[in-house]
């Protein structure tokens, strides 16, 4: 018996039948057209950005970073304002909203997402902006080329480039750049609160953090794993190193330590999940700094060590795979050596961005734009070849794409630099994937219509 779909996915499903046909309709032309005239433009305003220092601690910094996207937005129709975060001494976040001329008939909402920070501060010896090569070997150098102020740009030009064939004005857009990705202010019910509520009213996310090239082939990314950092501390009977392993000293704390990270190496292991010892520490006396990042130990090769420190992250693919992890290693601490004591504290970190059906919806669009603007089709990425990010936050509440900014190399080290010639390849995706999703009903089904459509 055939079965007949709802008028609505039916609409969709012809919408994305016509707007996924090689040849480009006439808005995406006018698209494509602006991007490619502009690209020198689109450059000069990338060396701007990067020639700001905007390390997350330098507050300043951020917010001159933000005033120029500001402006820009603003330009764009965009209803823009700046929420302070000097709760957790953070810079802040700029929230720009573009709600459209009719609510609800403006296709899936989107939000947009990105950061304005990069992790080179002030004191870091790279900050300069240089481009070196040209045609397809056109590549820049600077902090924050490829993390993430290439994809700010491509962000910026799609929407321009929208608003160029007349289209951006149909659009229910939402952008949300946080000051503070690469060392998030805590608590993160705070610093991602403002995400968080955009997420509630938003349909899909885009995230504008670097896409991913191996081998010359670009990926798609629909997860991103978690980034949760953990403590152990640990206690014994100190004395005379004769009276190790005895019972009435025991084994000391620095074997309690040892015990409970080969534990980990040999009964966490699973599928996408990754458990590191950063640092470790041991002896007669420990300090560990505030944020964890250094420390020192005094001790004596014949006394046995009262105290021990070991601290690390655990990266997972879903939440439930945190929690059950986080559960695992609980219970490994809890099986203390004689006459030693341990505990184990997690930290807040990054949640997880599982994959699901409707994110690989997205991806099969954005493939669909790829298709029509005769670029490769872009398979999707393995979660474990990239880090956390922003946009798994909201990931429990709406779909999204991980990643559709600049490429480049390097990222988060002196050198780091971005591939200007795939610059505007990213930003014509983008925005003929912007565009398609403005054209689908509210309503549908992303899920149904991946299913559905399978050419799409």
């Amino acid at each position: 018996m055939q079965t007949r779909l709802p008028a609505c996915l039916a609409a969709a499903l012809l919408a994305i039948s016509s707007l996924s046909a090689q040849q480009l309709a006439a808005p995406e032309q006018a698209m494509v057209s602006y991007i490619k005239t502009n690209e020198q433009a689109s450059n000069d305003l990338l060396k701007q950005l990067v020639e700001i220092n905007s390390g997350t601690r330098n507050l300043e910094g951020v917010r001159a970073v933000g005033k120029i996207i500001t402006a820009q937005l603003e330009e764009l129709g965009f209803q823009t304002k700046w929420i302070p975060m000097d709760e957790v001494k953070r810079a802040g976040v700029l929230v720009a909203e573009h709600p459209g001329p009719e609510p609800g008939k403006c296709g899936k909402r989107m939000l947009l997402i990105g950061h304005m920070d990069t992790v080179f501060e002030k004191d870091s010896p790279f900050q300069t902006y240089t481009v070196n090569g040209s045609g397809s070997g056109n590549v820049a150098t600077g902090p924050g080329t490829n993390d993430m102020k290439g994809g700010l740009v491509i962000m910026l030009y799609a929407l321009k480039a929208m608003q160029a064939a007349g289209v951006l004005k149909q659009t229910d857009i939402t952008i949300v750049l946080s000051g503070d990705e690469e060392a998030h202010g805590e608590p993160a019910s705070i610093s991602r609160r403002d995400m968080i509520a955009a997420a509630r009213h938003s349909d899909v996310a885009l995230e504008f953090e670097g896409t991913p090239r191996i081998d010359g082939v670009f990926y798609g990314s629909v997860s991103r794993r978690s980034s949760i950092t953990w403590r152990i501390k640990a206690t014994g009977e100190t004395g005379h190193s004769s009276g190790i392993f005895s019972d009435s000293k025991g084994y000391g704390a620095i074997y309690e330590v040892a015990r409970i990270l080969d534990a980990f190496r040999t009964q966490l292991p699973e599928k996408y999940l990754t458990y590191n010892a950063g640092l470790v520490l041991g002896g007669t006396t420990v300090t560990v700094d505030p944020e964890g990042i250094s420390g020192s130990a005094t001790g004596k090769d014949n006394i046995i060590s009262p105290t021990a420190y070991a601290s690390g992250d655990i990266r997972t693919i879903s939440n439930e795979q945190t929690d059950r992890v986080e559960a695992k290693m609980k219970a490994i601490v809890a099986q203390h050596l004689p006459k030693t004591s341990a505990s184990i504290e997690f930290g807040e970190g990054y949640p997880a961005m599982a994959p699901t059906e409707d994110s690989r919806a997205l991806l099969r669009m954005l493939n669909g734009a790829n298709k029509s603007l005769g670029f490769p089709e872009m398979p999707e990425l393995d979660p474990m070849k990239r880090g956390a990010g922003d946009i798994a936050f909201v990931a429990e509440y709406l779909p999204g794409l991980a990643g559709i900014g600049a490429t480049g190399e390097g990222a988060h080290a002196p050198g780091e630099t971005v591939d200007l010639s795939a610059q505007p390849l990213h930003t014509e995706r983008a925005a003929l994937l912007m565009y398609r999703l403005s054209k689908i009903d509210a309503g549908a089904d992303l899920k149904t219509l991946y299913l559905a459509a399978p050419a799409f």
